[in-house]
């Protein structure tokens, strides 16, 4: 298994991977997310993947398929009111293929990830892991975060 930064031939693998995870949040919460769609078309994919900002990053198998995925963006505070200067890898998704979890390509990505936030200069990593995502938050507190903020609701 090899991770990289993603390319546009990785595309079709992402898009399988980004509907797999929007079953688990459809299962979930079917209140907000749709079923049998993705977060991103094609084409906003190509933008996404090509665009620095929006660095993506790929666990590939020796066949160049797509076994997992770890999206992310910066966020960059400056000069800003009450918030101090500081640059941030959001990760906006983790996810393996439901055919190759147990591997440790989760923790193998994420590990990439916080290894090139430390040499973007990034003070932290953040992301966000729905309620009931249980097995998510395991994970992510086998990895080291901790609760930065909680986000409420009340459905009226």
């Amino acid at each position: 298994m090899v991770i990289r930064k993603a390319e546009r031939k990785d595309i079709y693998g992402l898009m399988n991977l980004l509907s797999q995870v929007l079953s688990v949040h459809a299962e979930i919460r079917p209140d907000i997310f749709k079923a049998n769609t993705t977060k991103y078309t094609e084409e906003e994919l190509y933008y996404i993947v090509t665009n620095p900002l929006t660095p993506v990053f790929v666990a590939v198998d020796e066949n160049e398929r797509v076994l997992g995925h770890c999206f992310c963006k910066f966020i960059q505070y400056s000069k800003d009111n009450v918030l101090t200067d500081v640059k941030t890898l959001y990760i906006d998704d983790i996810c393996v293929d439901e055919n190759a979890r147990g591997k440790g390509i989760a923790k193998s990505l994420y590990g990439f990830a916080s290894d090139f936030a430390k040499t973007e200069n990034c003070y932290n990593i953040t992301l966000n892991v729905w309620e009931g995502n249980d097995t998510a938050i395991k994970f992510y507190e086998a990895m080291g975060l901790k609760v930065q903020k909680t986000t409420m609701e009340k459905i009226l």
